[in-house]
């Protein structure tokens, strides 16, 4: 996304991002909600507080790529396809 990016105004390329982001933040919450999880549920899995894995789910703070990796095993995707890269969960 970054190099679509060069050929957009400073504005549209903010816009862009911000769409990229929320749309990893979707899948991410989506995921968990498919597997019928509540957030402490995905907390423990990755040995940290629920208000912290809640922090990733809404965007306060970056998901570190450990726990990108984790979660990916967990629920048998991509980390492409939690990052939405790509819709094919395999």
């Amino acid at each position: 996304h970054s190099i679509e990016c060069l050929s957009m105004h400073f504005f549209e390329c903010m816009i862009l991002l911000i769409k990229v982001n929320f749309m990893y933040l979707k899948r991410l919450r989506d995921l968990r909600e498919d597997a019928d999880l509540k957030q402490s549920d995905i907390a423990k899995i990755l040995n940290i507080t629920r208000q912290q894995y809640g922090l990733y789910e809404i965007g306060r703070r970056d998901l570190p790529i450990e726990f990108l990796k984790v979660l990916s095993q967990f629920y048998n995707v991509t980390s492409d396809y939690i990052l939405e890269l790509t819709n094919n969960p395999k």
